[in-house]
C-alpha cells in the first residue's frame, strides 16, 4: 500500500476517532447495571437452582466482557475527551475485570505498535512461531508450545493464569506509576472480594462471581485469538512489514449477531481498531461502512472461526497458518521444498 493511500485511510477514519461523552455516559450505565442486575439474580437464584445462578452468571460474564472494552477504550484515551476521566474510569473497571490498568496499557499499546511484525514478537500478543522456529527449536520449547496452543490449556487454564498469575504482578523494571496502579488494584480486589466472601460465603462466591469471571477471561482470549488468527494473516519482518496493512490484513472482521456484536462492545470490527485505536467502540462499525477500504478485511463469523483452532505456525513462505499435521505432511515432501524454507534435513523430527 503506497504511503498516498495510507494517509488517505487514516483520513477517511479520522471523523469517527471523536469521544462521544454523552454515548459513552450511557454505555456505563446499560454495562454496569446490567452487570450488578444479573449479579444479584445470581446470588438470590442459589435459593433455587444451581443451574439458574450458572445461567445468569454467563449472562453476567457478558456484561463483563463489555465492561472490559471500555476498560480497553480507556487505556486508548478514546472513551472521554479527559485524560484524567479515562483513567480514573480505566482503573475502576480494571478493578472490576482485573486488569490492572498502566500495566495493560502499556503492553496493548505495545501490540499495537507491532502486531504482526515478526522481529517484535512477544509483548502483549499471542505466541506465534513460525515453521522454521519451530522445526529449529528444542524439544522442551516444542512441548511448551503444543501446549500454549492447545485449545484446552489456552481456554481452560489460560484465564485462570491471566486473572490470578499475569494480571497480579508487575514487569521488571516497571515505572513507579505502573507499579503503583498494580498494587491499587490488586489491594482494591483483595478487600472488594473479602467483603463478596464475607457477606455471601465462599461457595456463593465462586458460584457466582467465581463464574462470572472465568467465563469473561475465557471469552475475552477467544476474541483476541480469533481475530488474529486465520489462515491468510498477515505477518511480515521488520523491513517489510506495513502498520496498515497489519491492521487491515492482519486483524478480522468478526461479524456476530446484533445481541452479541452489542455484548462485546463492536470488537469485532478488529480492523477498524488496529488502523485507528482512537476510534471509540460505538462508532467502530460506523467507520467500518463508511469506509469502503475496510470492508476488505477477511471476515468471519461463529462458524467459520472455529477453523481457526487448528492453525499453530505461520509459514512467511505462503504467508499462511499451518497446522501440526500440515506440517509433518511438508516435512515428507522432497528435499527441495525443504530447501525452500531453509530447514536443515537433520532437524526434522517433529515431537
Amino acid at each position: 500500500m503506497s504511503k498516498e493511500k495510507t494517509k488517505q485511510l487514516h483520513k477517511s477514519v479520522a471523523p469517527f476517532t471523536k469521544a462521544n461523552n454523552k454515548k459513552s455516559i450511557l454505555q456505563l450505565y446499560n454495562t454496569l447495571l446490567p452487570l450488578l442486575l444479573f449479579w444479584i439474580l445470581s446470588f438470590i437464584s442459589l435459593q433455587f437452582s444451581v443451574w439458574l445462578t450458572l445461567l445468569f452468571s454467563v449472562i453476567g460474564s457478558a456484561f463483563i466482557v463489555r465492561t472490559f472494552i471500555i476498560f480497553h477504550d480507556c487505556t486508548h484515551g478514546s472513551f472521554f475527551h479527559n485524560k484524567k476521566l479515562n483513567d480514573l474510569i480505566g482503573t475502576i473497571t480494571g478493578i472490576i475485570t482485573l486488569f490492572p490498568y498502566e500495566k495493560w496499557k502499556r503492553e496493548h499499546a505495545i501490540h499495537h505498535a507491532s502486531s504482526s511484525n515478526l522481529d517484535k514478537r512477544g509483548i502483549g500478543d499471542i505466541w506465534v512461531l513460525t515453521i522454521d522456529e519451530y522445526i529449529n527449536a528444542s524439544k522442551w520449547e516444542r512441548l511448551k508450545y503444543r501446549l500454549y496452543r492447545n485449545p484446552i490449556i489456552m481456554f481452560g487454564l489460560g484465564p485462570l493464569y491471566l486473572v490470578l498469575v499475569s494480571n497480579r504482578i508487575n514487569r521488571k523494571g516497571a515505572r513507579k506509576k505502573e507499579r503503583t496502579n498494580t498494587y491499587v488494584t490488586n489491594i482494591s480486589i483483595i478487600i472488594l472480594y473479602g467483603i463478596m466472601i464475607y457477606v455471601i460465603g465462599w461457595q456463593a462466591f465462586l458460584l457466582v462471581q467465581g463464574v462470572m469471571v472465568y467465563v469473561a477471561a475465557a471469552l475475552g482470549i477467544w476474541l483476541f485469538y480469533i481475530q488474529h488468527t486465520f489462515e491468510d494473516s498477515y505477518f511480515e519482518e521488520e523491513s517489510e512489514w506495513n502498520y496498515v496493512k497489519a491492521a487491515v490484513e492482519g486483524s478480522s472482521y468478526y461479524q456476530l449477531p446484533r445481541v452479541l456484536q452489542w455484548l462485546t462492545g463492536n470488537i469485532g470490527f478488529h480492523h477498524v481498531h488496529h488502523l485507528a485505536p482512537r476510534v471509540p467502540n460505538y462508532n467502530l462499525e460506523k467507520a467500518h461502512i463508511e469506509t469502503p477500504p475496510l470492508q476488505q478485511a477477511t471476515t468471519i463469523t461463529i462458524k467459520t472461526s472455529l477453523a481457526s483452532l487448528k492453525y499453530h505456525l505461520y509459514d512467511p513462505k505462503t504467508k499462511s497458518f499451518v497446522t501440526f499435521r500440515m506440517l509433518k505432511h511438508l516435512l515428507k515432501e522432497p528435499k527441495k521444498h525443504l530447501e525452500f524454507h531453509n530447514i536443515k534435513p537433520k532437524r526434522t523430527s517433529i515431537e
